[in-house]
């Protein structure tokens, strides 16, 4: 099976198994989506999900998060993990959307990149999953599958996202990558991945896959 042949059966496969796949975490806007991408580094969507609504109850929008001092915001993050800088982040990050955009979260990745403690990674979650503006996050999973699935080299994220936008049409990229991120958790996890019986792996080849 050459390199097309994997890509059409992968992108299938994922259809079949996440026709509709909901956005791993809960939000209401943009804004809120943006605070929970923030507190999801090194921890789980599904602790963040837990937690978001404790901090959301308190202030959900820009103005509010703002006036909220910083060790009030660490508290209650705090299960979340790294909360000291998170929380400075999110202060941070909601003062500039007000100074800097009218208290509404940009839609470029530029200027989402030019807010406090936003990276690449989390700045194309929010255009894909808020302003659905096609983009290509990569995280842990969908870096490793990507490897596995002999779709790019795996030296880094930022040539895996390059990798991936090459191969898959634009059109589904924003769709594509939470049903890898839910195909690499129920299936093709980092420990214990059995390619024999994984949905894809066991069908593109192991053969053809980077060692």
């Amino acid at each position: 099976m050459n390199k097309k042949e994997r890509v059409e059966y992968i992108q299938r496969r994922l259809i079949e198994l996440y026709p509709n796949p909901a956005v791993p975490l809960e939000h209401k806007d943009a804004y809120t989506l943006l605070i929970a991408v923030i507190l999801s580094a090194q921890c789980t969507d599904v602790r963040v999900n837990q937690i978001t609504p404790k901090l959301f109850k308190k202030a959900d929008n820009p103005c509010d998060m703002a006036r909220m001092r910083v060790k009030s915001i660490e508290a209650i993050i705090r299960p979340c993990g790294l909360a000291p800088s998170k929380a400075k982040v999110i202060s941070g990050t909601s003062k500039m959307i007000l100074e800097k955009y009218a208290g509404k979260v940009p839609d470029t990745l530029e200027a989402l990149e030019s807010l406090p403690g936003v990276g690449h990674k989390t700045a194309s979650v929010v255009m894909s999953q808020a302003f659905n503006i096609p983009a290509f996050p990569v995280d842990t999973h969908i870096h490793r599958l990507s490897y596995r699935w002999g779709l790019s080299t795996g030296k880094n994220v930022t040539i895996t996202e390059l990798d991936c936008k090459k191969v898959f049409p634009k059109n589904i990229w924003n769709k594509l990558h939470i049903q890898m991120i839910y195909f690499g958790r129920e299936y093709c996890p980092a420990r214990k991945h059995d390619p024999i019986i994984c949905p894809i792996c066991s069908v593109i080849g192991r053969k053809t896959l980077f060692k």
